[in-house]
């Protein structure tokens, strides 16, 4: 019998997919109003910044696409569910991000190369509201992400903070060329060109999470020694080992033997194996299987 995505897995999944939509139209509002005032005011870094804005909105559909995907129960072929839909998801944001700060950083340079007008005063007005709602977005979903485990939302929440680096760059670009006057028009596009390397740093951290999830990396040491103290903790056993943990999406699905007295009957083995299996779930609401294998005592 297939397994059934949990209760908190299922209700975190379906915050994320809100978060990621949420995401998407403050993302489309943003992009315009950057894009417009980077072309009017004469600020390349702003129109970068609306780029990446643009990107954003592209990147949390493909999260709220993971997202999506790993709410569907397990089936036939998919025994263990849909799960590795969720750092997929995240994986493809993170490459999105490191092409993005790539072809920014060729653009950033071809604009420093290009003499151009200082940038407008008013741009520097729509960069702080930018810095301050998407700062506020990144740790709301950043949050969400902590609390529920998720890499997909996490890098979400990454794909949010790149906006607020792009945003502080130009302010600070933006602020030099005009304090500077006339031969600083520049500073903008440099501040531009910092921002990618930053994005790209940012793009780098946000690969990792999801490449070790789909490679099954194990889980932080603490999971693991959770589960092997309350496993221990039923009675009857005595001695647990060789546990495997590995995450899909936001559950855990757990591999563990453990040593019980040779002596008793097949239905006692059965018994005890039923009850690490239940304690380990009900101890980590994260855990949606435990595969236990009885060893007699050596």
């Amino acid at each position: 019998m297939p397994h059934s995505t949990t209760k908190s897995a299922r209700i975190n999944l379906e915050s994320g997919m809100k978060l990621a939509l949420l995401g998407i139209v403050i993302n489309a509002v943003l992009a315009t109003v950057k894009l417009l005032a980077g072309y009017f005011g004469h600020s390349y870094a702003l129109i970068a910044d609306g780029i990446e804005s643009s990107l954003d909105i592209a990147g949390s559909f493909i999260i709220w696409g993971g997202l999506k995907v790993a709410t569907i129960p397990p089936d036939e072929d998919h025994p263990y569910g849909h799960g590795k839909a969720e750092p997929m998801a995240a994986i493809i944001v993170a490459l999105s991000v490191l092409m993005a700060a790539a072809g920014l950083a060729a653009e950033s340079v071809k604009e420093i190369l290009t003499p151009h007008h200082a940038p407008a005063p008013f741009t520097l007005i729509v960069l702080v509201a930018v810095v301050i709602i998407k700062e506020s977005l990144y740790r709301v979903v950043m949050w969400h992400g902590n609390k529920s485990g998720s890499t997909a939302i996490k890098t979400d929440a990454g794909h949010h903070r790149a906006d607020v680096i792009t945003s502080v760059a130009a302010f600070i670009g933006i602020s030099i060329a005009l304090i500077g006057g006339k031969g600083w028009e520049p500073a903008d596009d440099w501040a531009a060109l910092f921002a990618c390397i930053l994005i790209a740093y940012n793009g780098f951290n946000m690969l990792k999470p999801g490449i070790y999830e789909i490679m099954d990396t194990a889980p932080p040491k603490g999971v693991e020694d959770e589960i092997t103290r309350v496993a221990g903790s039923v009675n009857g056993v005595e001695k647990v080992e060789r546990i495997r943990t590995r995450k899909m999406g936001m559950e855990f699905y757990v591999d563990l033997h453990v040593w019980v007295d040779g002596d008793i009957s097949v239905h006692d083995g059965h018994r005890i194996s039923h009850e690490v299996k239940d304690a380990v779930k009900e101890s980590n609401p994260a855990v949606a299987d435990v595969l236990v294998h009885i060893e007699p005592r050596r």
